[in-house]
Order: structure tokens, then C-alpha cells, then sequence
């Protein structure tokens, strides 16, 4: 059973969480604000935790003061919740560890999605199944499609890895060229990114099957889960 810590001071939004988590096999320990994040991580043990879901707004601080109490007990993955979806907050919440960042208003299963993906790397599952039968092994950096394997360029590979470690997020065209491209070394420019995104589906969505990577108009790109 996975443990987690939620940090929420939205009643409604609470009661939400608890009942899909609950449904996924998941013990849920409520707080609603930072000193009870840190008494719970104190009587729990932070250690004990697999996952804290954040909320960056609360009564009487910021979550980034939870986060980072808790990394300085244990290794347990976080999942920022906030209605802030500044660049700014983004960039200073994954740069103090966190896993990922996720701006309400959320849907469930998009989260629920999203915590899976999060813990497959935290315990360390090296392969993880996309839609149409496609499957990524990254222990061993494979991609097959459907049983055979689909032979991918150095930056196709780091572009799918970078839309699965946000599963179900809408990601701009700005976040790719700078998250993927930019850390690899590459001069990529707007045009080019068009390419790759459409080589990566013609290698990866069969004709007729389930789409993949949705283009979202006006906004960007969305791994589907």
C-alpha cells in the first residue's frame, strides 16, 4: 500500500483526493497546513512516506517550507499542488527536488496518472506502457511498438522521456525546447521542434490506432495516459 502525505487546505479538494486515492490502494494522512505537515512527517516518520502532494498555499506558510523540511528527513517524491502557474514557482519547485508540478484546477485521473509515474521512478521500474501498445524500457533505453522495436534519434528518445515524466500535462513549446533540447546540448529551434514531435508520432502511433502526443491548439503538446 502507498502512503502519502497530502498538505491541503481546500476541504472539497481534499475529500476528492481521498476518495480516487483510496481507490488505488493508497493510505492518505491529511494536513492542512505547514505545522501539521511537520508534526505528521515527525510522528510518521518521513522516511515512511512514498509520496507528499503539496499544496504551495497554505494558512500559515508556503509548501516549499514542507518540502523542505521533509528533504531534510527523507527521500519521499513530491507533487507540488498549487493554482500558481508562474514560470517562476515551476522552475523554483522542481529546482528544490520536487517531481513534478501540477496546477489546479487538475483532473483525477490525470493525477492519479501522474503519482504512478512519479513512484515507477522513485522505486526505481525501469518500464512503463503508453497507448497503442507502446512500450518504454529506460534501464535499457528500448522503445518497442506492438512487440518490435522502434529505433529512435538521441533527442526523440529525451523528447518522449521528457513528456513521460509529465504524463497528461499540456507542455508548451517553450517548456520543450528549453527542457529537452536546450540540456542536451542542441540548437533546436521553433520549426524544427514541428519535426521532431511529427517523427516521434509517425514511429510511435500505428495507422487507425490511439493517439499518443495530442496537440493542444494554441497551448502546446499533452502525452496522453
Amino acid at each position: 500500500m502507498t502512503k502519502i502525505l497530502l498538505v491541503e487546505d481546500d476541504d472539497t479538494i481534499s475529500q476528492g483526493l481521498r476518495y480516487a486515492l483510496e481507490q488505488d490502494d493508497c493510505a492518505l494522512i491529511r494536513t492542512a497546513t505547514v505545522a501539521e505537515a511537520r508534526a505528521a512527517l515527525d510522528r510518521e516518520s518521513a522516511l515512511e512516506f512514498d509520496l507528499l502532494l503539496i499544496d504551495l498555499g497554505l494558512p500559515d506558510g508556503s509548501g516549499f517550507d514542507v518540502c523542505r523540511y521533509a528533504r531534510s528527513k527523507g527521500d519521499a517524491a513530491v507533487i507540488f499542488l498549487t493554482a500558481r502557474d508562474d514560470e517562476l514557482n515551476t522552475v523554483f519547485g522542481l529546482d528544490m527536488g520536487a517531481d513534478d508540478y501540477v496546477t489546479k484546477p487538475f483532473r483525477i485521473r490525470e493525477l492519479q496518472s501522474r503519482i504512478r509515474a512519479v513512484l515507477r521512478r522513485h522505486s526505481g521500474t525501469a518500464v512503463t506502457q503508453l497507448p497503442g501498445g507502446v512500450r518504454v524500457d529506460t534501464g535499457k533505453a528500448e522503445v518497442t511498438r506492438g512487440g518490435t522495436r522502434v529505433t529512435l534519434t538521441a533527442l526523440e528518445y529525451r523528447l518522449l522521456l521528457f513528456f513521460m515524466a509529465h504524463p497528461g500535462q499540456v507542455l508548451t513549446r517553450s517548456q520543450l525546447l528549453s527542457g529537452v533540447f536546450d540540456a542536451g546540448g542542441s540548437f533546436v529551434n521553433d520549426n524544427t521542434l514541428t519535426v521532431y514531435i511529427k517523427r516521434l508520432r509517425a514511429k510511435l502511433e500505428a495507422p487507425g490506432g490511439p493517439t499518443l502526443i495530442t496537440t493542444v491548439r494554441g497551448l502546446g503538446y499533452r502525452l496522453e495516459v
